[in-house]
C-alpha cells in the first residue's frame, strides 16, 4: 500500500470538457470533507465535483449527479489498483457542451484520476507493531542503543522493581529485533503483554 507524500493534480479535456483531478492525503472522513468543502469553493462554476475516498475504516463515493457509477467508481477503481490508501480524489468537471455518455464519462474520469497519479509523489506504507518488555536496570543503556539503531520508538517507561517499556516498530523488523535485543541482554528480557505494562 502506499499513500501520497503531497497534493498531486491533473487536468485532461476531452470534447471540450475539462476534468481537473486533484489527489489529496486524508486522515478520515472529517478531514476530507473539509477538502471537499474548500475544492467546491474554489470551482463555483464546475458542474459536477466527483469524488472517491479511500482511508481506513472511512471510504465513499459520490458521482454528484452524473450518472450512477460512471465517475466515482473510475476514480475509485484507480485508487484501488494504485493500491493507494488515505487518500481523496476529487475530479472537477467543467462542461464542454458535448454529451460524452456512459461510457465515455467512465473513461474521462479513471484517466483523469490516472494522469493525476502518474505524477503524485507516493511513500511506501509500513506496518508497525507495539510490544511491551520487562529488564533490568543494567541493561537499560543497551536497550535504549539498540532501538537507535533499530528506529524503535519508546514509547513509555516505567521504573518499579524492573523497567518496563512499551516499544514501537517496523513488523519487519521485529523478529531480528527481538533476537538481536535477547542476545544483546544475555537472555535478561522479557517480551510481555502490552496490557501488563
Amino acid at each position: 500500500m502506499y499513500q501520497l507524500s503531497a497534493v498531486a493534480q491533473a487536468e485532461i479535456e476531452i470534447k471540450k470538457s475539462r476534468f481537473l483531478c486533484e489527489l489529496h492525503p486524508v486522515q478520515d472522513k472529517a478531514q476530507a470533507r473539509v477538502i471537499l468543502s474548500n475544492i467546491r469553493q474554489q470551482h463555483p462554476n464546475a458542474v459536477h465535483v466527483c469524488w472517491a475516498l479511500l482511508c481506513a475504516g472511512d471510504s465513499g463515493l459520490d458521482d454528484d449527479g452524473e450518472p450512477a457509477g460512471t465517475a466515482a467508481r473510475p476514480i475509485y477503481n484507480i485508487l484501488v489498483h494504485k493500491q493507494l490508501s488515505n487518500v481523496l480524489a476529487v475530479v472537477i468537471r467543467y462542461w464542454g457542451g458535448s454529451k460524452l455518455g456512459a461510457g465515455g464519462l467512465s473513461r474521462a474520469y479513471g484517466q483523469a484520476a490516472s494522469e493525476a497519479c502518474k505524477v503524485a509523489s507516493m511513500i511506501q506504507l509500513e506496518n508497525y507493531e507495539e510490544l511491551a518488555c520487562i529488564l533490568q536496570f543494567a541493561d537499560e543503556s543497551s536497550l535504549r542503543r539498540l532501538c537507535e539503531q533499530y528506529q524503535v520508538t519508546i514509547l513509555s517507561v516505567h521504573y518499579e522493581q524492573e523497567i518496563h517499556m512499551c516499544l514501537r516498530l517496523r513488523t519487519k523488523l521485529l523478529p531480528e529485533f527481538k533476537q538481536v535485543a535477547h542476545d544483546l541482554l544475555r537472555g535478561h528480557l522479557r517480551w510481555v503483554q502490552n496490557k501488563s505494562i
